[in-house]
Order: structure tokens, then C-alpha cells, then sequence
């Protein structure tokens, strides 16, 4: 849609996973081509991709695709400094720019249908923040109206966006996703994943 677009971090370092967890097979792919193809294929008018550690090896899997590829160099300090580098890559491109989804590349089974859903939701209520629920959570794939973004510009540490959620519970509307609940962080997980 237009004016609304998705940044997929893929900046972490995977220290559980012990290897670049981005790039791990699925689907006849991996993870980050999956993660990036999905938005692609949503109705978000343009996605960005924001790497850190492991971005040599990642980049090659994507750089093909018509996706803005943005670089942090503080991805270490955590996953705010990714928030924020996805933000003034979006602004600069984008500056009419009335929403955008924040996502995971290593949450492998929300498809676009999830992205296309926090869009139509944010249509026709308008709220601040429309963000994924499952098992008593609310997280990402989460989007947010334009008017936070200098709220999301000052998020530190590895919390993310959702101290922000908190915050404005009152204008935050959610909607069930069960499968924002898998997340790929160790072997363990990946391991149930090819299971399904």
C-alpha cells in the first residue's frame, strides 16, 4: 500500500543460533530470501532490509532483489540502533511516509497475509500501533503511524519497540497471530521448525 512500508531486521549476530541464523535453509531458500520475498509480496510499497553482523554473507542472498539494503554499524548495541537505522533509510526515500511495519527475518512463518492484515487494520482504525498477539505477547510484525517515529529514533538497548507499545497501550490495537510465536533463535528451534 502506499505509504506504508516494512523494515525487516536481520542485523543480530545469532549468538545461540552459533551461525548465521539468516541463512538458514527453508523452503528451497533461506531464511532472509523467505523473510524478504514475503514482503515483497505483501501490498507494503517498499521494504528495507537492515543488516549488521554477518552482512558479507548475507548481502549476496538479497542484493538481487528490489529491496533497500541499509547497513547499521552500531548493530552490537542492539536491535534499537536497527529500528533506527530502517527509520532514516524509510524517511529519506520516503518522506510522505504514513506508516511502516516493523518485522523479523527469523520469524519464518508469518507471510504476507500478516502484513497485508496490520495494514487493512490500521485502514480503518487508524490507531498508533497495530501489533501482533500470541501467547500472552504483544510483538512484531507490529506497525506504527508516522507520529511515533521520532519515539522509535530514540528507542536504545535490545527492548525494541515495544516499551513503545506499552506506553501507548491506549492506542495500540492488536490482532491474533499465532505464528509471530516462532521465532528462530537456537538449534532447537530450527530443528521444530522443519518439523511442521
Amino acid at each position: 500500500m502506499k505509504n506504508v512500508s516494512l523494515i525487516i531486521l536481520a542485523a543480530g549476530k545469532a549468538s545461540r543460533m552459533g551461525k548465521p541464523k539468516q541463512l538458514l535453509t527453508y523452503q528451497g531458500s533461506n531464511l532472509i530470501s523467505h523473510a524478504v520475498k514475503t514482503g515483497l509480496n505483501s501490498i507494503c510499497e517498499h521494504v528495507v532490509v537492515v543488516l549488521g553482523g554477518y552482512k558479507e554473507k548475507i548481502k549476496p542472498h538479497i542484493n538481487k532483489l528490489p529491496v533497500q539494503i541499509v547497513e547499521n554499524p552500531h548493530w552490537e548495541t542492539g536491535m534499537s540502533s536497527s529500528i533506527r537505522a530502517g527509520i532514516v533509510a524509510i524517511n529519506q526515500n520516503n518522506p510522505n511516509l504514513d506508516a511502516v511495519i516493523i518485522a523479523l527475518a527469523d520469524q519464518p512463518l508469518i507471510s504476507e497475509t500478516v502484513f497485508n492484515q496490520l495494514i487493512h487494520k490500521y485502514q480503518e482504525t487508524r490507531n498508533k500501533i497495530v501489533a501482533s498477539a500470541y501467547d500472552d505477547i504483544i510483538g512484531v510484525p507490529a506497525l506504527f503511524n508516522c507520529a511515533l517515529f521520532p519515539e522509535l529514533m530514540q528507542l536504545k538497548g535490545d527492548k525494541g519497540a515495544k516499551a513503545l507499545m506499552r506506553e501507548y497501550q491506549d492506542e495500540l490495537l492488536t490482532i491474533e497471530i499465532p505464528e509471530a510465536a516462532i521465532d528462530i533463535d537456537t538449534p532447537d528451534d530450527y530443528e521444530k521448525l522443519l518439523s511442521y
